[in-house]
């Protein structure tokens, strides 16, 4: 059974938002994350020992460089690398959607991350299904597809060609959110839950049709868009709750795409009252995937401003997979732009460098773990390292 959100605690709704502290004293965040192909690569043959042992090599490889949080993916879609009442086994983890789980993957990164002195985040995308749009393909015990198979209850999700998503204006897919995290928060001994940048699938008219309708015949004023932001911030706010009261001590934050106004027109996701207002996360982790001559977003404008829209604790997500390639979007003629991350090998060093400067920003997470051990990237992470071991040492 579905547990209601919206029934939290007056002390829940209380609580203050708490700096990221780990055993050394140390609150600047210097993180990488680690993907659920990545983490998927790591189980290999399914074998627990052999799991642990690259998983601990990993996080000994991340210490050494100077990394002192991971942010493992441990809910990619609408199935998980963990002990779930919600969801199935992810087919990442195993092979199979909805089969046994052989071994806890989160507790097992938990224990680690414990051992080895490092926060770790579980990183969650809260309405990604699938990237297929044939539901048959989803295990039977996802609720997804037991949802999407009953005329009642279908339009609780969405399938387009680019796949699955749970309706945002759905109060049951809100509350199904919110049990997710619940339980991450309240079973494991995790640091943070993390969203990931992805809302409103589209802007396509039917994905909320029946829910919009219903607003309206109650009377309600709002424009679709306007409705859509409120479905979405209604949904982080009650996550936030539900983190908060599964554990006090847990973090709830997001990590939107970079372009505020994108975020705000075409995801329907309202980042500045998040990054402004405790009520909806603790902190936020921008998507700057941009070089410093990137023409349409440039690294350091685009962090200016971030920091003129935050109140909340402001970390910034850095681009170290553009390493060695060409951005083709980062300008429409500009050689220099497209060519910014091919041509350098100190980018990701200067940007560290330069948010290390700035006091408004707590920290930085590197996406992602593999373009770590990438020949193209050796220079890059070997200049990277220095700049990471000098940085709030």
């Amino acid at each position: 059974m579905l547990v209601s959100c919206s029934n939290q605690s007056a002390e829940a709704e209380k609580t203050t938002v708490q700096p990221f502290i780990d055993e050394d004293n140390q609150n600047y965040v210097k993180a990488v994350f680690i993907t659920y192909y990545e983490l998927n690569e790591m189980i290999g043959d399914n074998d627990e020992k052999e799991f642990r042992k690259e998983a601990e090599k990993a996080f000994e490889q991340l210490k050494d460089i100077g990394f002192n949080s991971v942010c493992v993916q441990v809910r990619a879609f609408a199935d998980a690398f963990y002990k779930s009442d919600y969801f199935p086994v992810s087919r990442y983890c195993f092979g199979k959607q909805g089969s046994e789980l052989k071994f806890d993957v989160l507790k097992i990164l938990c224990e680690l991350a414990d051992k080895l002195g490092f926060r770790i985040e579980a990183w969650v995308n809260p309405y990604r299904i699938s990237f297929d749009d044939d539901v048959e393909k989803l295990s039977d015990n996802n609720i997804a597809k037991k949802w999407k198979k009953s005329k009642k209850t279908k339009s609780r999700v969405y399938v387009s060609k680019e796949g699955m998503y749970f309706n945002p204006a759905s109060d049951e897919v809100t509350k199904l959110i919110c049990n997710g995290v619940y339980e991450i928060a309240k079973n494991y001994d995790v640091d943070a839950v993390l969203f990931d940048d992805y809302f409103y699938p589209s802007k396509d008219k039917e994905i909320d049709k029946k829910e919009y309708e219903k607003y309206k015949d109650k009377g309600g004023k709002l424009s679709l868009s306007d409705f859509r932001r409120k479905c979405v911030s209604n949904m982080i706010k009650e996550a936030n709750k539900a983190v908060k009261r599964a554990n006090n001590e847990v973090l709830f934050g997001i990590s939107p795409a970079s372009d505020i106004n994108n975020d705000f027109n075409n995801l329907y996701a309202d980042v500045e009252l998040w990054a402004r207002d405790k009520d909806y996360c603790g902190y936020i982790v921008p998507q700057i995937y941009f070089g410093f001559k990137n023409v349409y977003q440039p690294f350091m404008f685009t962090v200016k401003k971030w920091i003129g829209i935050s109140e909340n604790p402001l970390h910034v997500a850095l681009a170290l997979y553009k390493c060695g390639k060409k951005d083709k979007y980062a300008a429409s003629q500009d050689e220099a732009a497209i060519n910014e991350f091919k041509q350098n090998k100190n980018i990701i060093a200067r940007q560290i460098n330069y948010l290390a400067k700035i006091d408004d920003i707590k920290g930085f997470y590197v996406f992602s773990y593999s373009s770590l051990f990438d020949e193209k990237c050796d220079e890059e992470v070997s200049n990277m390292t220095e700049a990471i071991q000098s940085t709030h040492p």
